[in-house]
């Protein structure tokens, strides 16, 4: 095998060693994902200092595992080593085809599940001021995000969680959906969250173009912006999050904005509350005035009106009041005739009885009984019935019509 020849293959493992790169490349079954063919390619230094800018420039990628190629190789055998492959080329063009048929292939897959758009349905919180922050801790857009927020204009304030991701390689994909886990734990203590990367080359941005990682991104319950690539790059996080912008001071610079946009429209909003509330004043100050003038005409009228009035219950009253005395003293006039009869004839009833009673006291009176030759002993001022109620010795006197006898027992 003297020529050099096209080959497609895999890459299940690609490696740098002292300027040297080192592949492993399989063949797969069309029907399955076993690999029915592998072989060892190696690129030395000299070739590969010039392939790999060429290639990643093109692609916007490095060479990773999972990656299909299409290399321009020739056969070596070393007695030792064996079999390999010696890469002079690699043709980007190739590659460029198949991840577009993937990343075509992700995003039709997303929009069948009906979760591609999902982002786009959430909104911004108004006061949008506590935001999960998924970076490298040490990367340089990290920093440069939270001292935007801290230092804007307008004094607005601003609380950031960090949680710590990988943002280049292969651990992305694993990193990420971590962080998005532990954000998901206590999302209730965020508004949003900022997905950004500090920078890094365009061949970088692989693991933001997997399917796993979109699905969590769309079907996250907090808005998601994204600042991870440049101007020039979209990968599919991009395209299902809430929000893409191009940098990690550009999301933060879409906060500012948001909040600055909530605090016009609340501006505007008390400009229009004041406006017409002094509207309001104005006009109620106008009708107190009109009020306040009327009253003084108002109250003469209705004084008048009392006066009238009360003019008018007096006369009822004093009417009344004549009335009710002249049938009260036509009563106490027929009163005091009958009562006038009714004392007369109780004072002749009574007086008869006087009468009666003293003819009845007359004849009871004892001196007639005395004078008729009737006599009365008494004892201590009583009459004496019965001669065993006197002892010996005891004093009596006999009273007869003329004179007193004065007795003594023995």
């Amino acid at each position: 095998m003297p020529n050099e020849y096209w080959v497609e293959a895999e890459l299940s493992e690609c490696r740098e060693s002292r300027g040297h790169c080192y592949m492993s490349l399989i063949q797969k079954d069309e029907k399955g994902a076993t690999p029915i063919a592998k072989a060892d390619a190696k690129c030395w230094a000299s070739k590969w200092m010039m392939i790999r800018p060429y290639f990643e420039r093109t692609t916007g990628q490095r060479l990773h595992p999972g990656m299909k190629v299409l290399l321009k190789v020739y056969a070596q055998f070393h007695e030792a080593f064996g079999f390999s492959w010696i890469v002079t080329d690699i043709d980007p063009t190739y590659t460029l085809g198949d991840m577009a048929r993937k990343r075509q292939e992700i995003i039709r897959q997303l929009k069948e599940e009906g979760v591609f758009d999902l982002q786009k349905e959430l909104s911004l919180p108004v006061f949008c001021q506590r935001i999960a922050v998924i970076s490298s801790e040490t990367a340089a857009g990290y920093g440069d995000f939270c001292n935007q927020l801290s230092e804007n204009p307008y004094g607005f304030q601003f609380r950031t969680w960090l949680f710590p991701a990988t943002m280049q390689g292969e651990e992305v994909e694993r990193s990420i959906i971590a962080a998005l886990n532990r954000i998901n734990e206590t999302c209730d203590k965020f508004d949003c969250v900022v997905i950004i990367r500090g920078g890094g080359a365009t061949s970088d941005m692989s693991g933001f173009d997997t399917l796993a990682l979109a699905e969590n991104v769309a079907n996250f319950p907090l808005p998601i912006i994204t600042g991870i690539g440049h101007d020039r790059d979209e990968s599919i996080l991009d395209m299902v999050s809430h929000i893409r912008v191009k940098t990690p001071t550009a999301a933060a610079a879409l906060l500012i904005d948001h909040l600055k946009h909530v605090l016009d429209t609340l501006e505007e909003a008390q400009g229009t509350i004041i406006h017409y509330a002094q509207q309001k004043l104005s006009t109620l100050q106008a009708q107190l005035s009109n009020i306040s003038e009327a009253i003084p005409r108002l109250f003469s009228i209705v004084k008048t009106r009392q006066e009238a009035r009360l003019d008018a219950l007096y006369q009822r009253i004093l009417s009344r009041i004549q009335q009710q005395s002249v049938v009260s003293q036509a009563e106490i006039t027929q009163l005091e005739q009958r009562l006038q009869a009714t004392l007369e004839r109780r004072l002749t009833s009574e007086r008869h009885r006087l009468e009666i009673l003293e003819e009845k006291v007359h004849s009871l009176d004892p001196t007639l009984l005395l004078k008729r030759g009737y006599s009365i002993t008494l004892h201590n001022g009583k009459a004496v019935k019965d001669p065993k109620t006197l002892q010996k010795g005891d004093t009596i006197e006999t009273r007869l019509a003329h004179g007193i006898i004065h007795s003594e027992i023995c």
